[in-house]
């Protein structure tokens, strides 16, 4: 029998690295979806169009520690790629996630795609593009209780995703910050771990208003954590995005680890964004085709 399972990939729209601290992280899955088919075999094949990111036989083995599965497996993630470079959409969770779910023949697959994925990425990491994979929508995530609460759009908010066409890792950000102490670094950690909360509790409210005035803060505070820390969040001109959208009474921002991959453009229209847009041509690298996708994993066919 074939099973074939997909799985979304993710934005995280607040709450980046405070998440590892306890505060709360927001974030959405994209209809862009990686792929997973599994046939029975006598031995365990692989096969990987358009596969981009991460070790494929890794996430294989982050899954199977027992060994791997006599199946043959065909992992696509086409379309989190951009002419072969990633975009940064969180394609290494979403594949782990459907793969899963093909190997198993069910969706139920939520704590041991935790596990695997904490695996793949050296038990760094906050699982919260796992629970965008596993759940979609629009979601709040906590680390320490794993839970994720979905939360509905706001209505009068539109966005537009831009890529910064420079890829990012994210495991060294989270080593890099792993090794940092000292009282600055101390207190702009303590400012980000205040106003995560408030930027979540303004999503859970769905004002369209309240999230882009809470945003200008929360900008503010990650920019200081990103100098305290030596992090570059806002390089790869997203800090210039960030300038000019503000200027334009609009809301910008890096999504995730920052420092390249992509970022948010947030204002009240659609018009406003492409107007904005049109006339900052010279700082968008490219703007990617998503929209939110409220499906989680799913089994396509068996």
């Amino acid at each position: 029998m074939t099973v074939i399972a997909s799985a979304p990939g993710k934005i995280v729209l607040s709450g980046e690295y405070a998440v590892l601290w306890g505060a709360p992280a927001v974030c959405m899955a994209v209809d862009r979806r990686a792929v997973a088919t599994v046939q029975p075999a006598n031995a365990c094949g692989l096969t990987t169009p358009g596969f981009t990111d991460s070790d494929p036989f890794r996430v294989v083995d982050a899954l199977s520690p027992g060994g791997r599965p006599a199946c043959d497996i065909t992992l696509d993630t086409t379309a989190f790629a951009n002419n072969g470079s990633k975009i940064g959409l969180g394609s290494s969770a979403a594949l782990t996630v459907a793969l899963a779910a093909a190997l198993d023949n069910s969706v139920e697959i939520y704590e041991q795609t935790l596990a695997a994925h904490k695996r793949l990425q050296g038990n760094s990491g906050s699982g919260v593009d796992v629970a965008a994979a596993v759940h979609g929508g629009l979601l709040e995530y906590s680390m320490a209780s794993r839970e994720a609460a979905s939360l509905p759009w706001p209505n009068g908010l539109a966005f537009r995703v831009i890529w910064t066409g420079v890829p990012v890792s994210t495991g060294e950000k989270l080593k890099k910050l792993a090794a940092q102490a000292g009282q600055p670094a101390m207190r702009s950690r303590s400012a980000l771990l205040l106003v995560a909360p408030r930027m979540a509790q303004a999503w859970r409210s769905a004002d369209a208003g309240a999230i882009l005035e809470t945003y200008v803060t929360y900008i503010g505070v990650l920019r200081q954590f990103s100098v305290d820390h030596d992090l570059g969040i806002f390089d790869a001109g997203h800090d210039k995005l960030t300038d000019a959208a503000m200027a334009d009474g609009l809301i910008y921002k890096p999504s995730g680890a920052g420092g390249g991959d992509i970022g948010m453009l947030f204002g009240r229209s659609d018009s406003e964004l492409d107007a904005f847009l049109a006339k900052r041509a010279d700082l968008v690298h490219r703007v990617i085709a998503c929209e939110l996708d409220p499906d989680g994993v799913r089994l396509e066919r068996q």
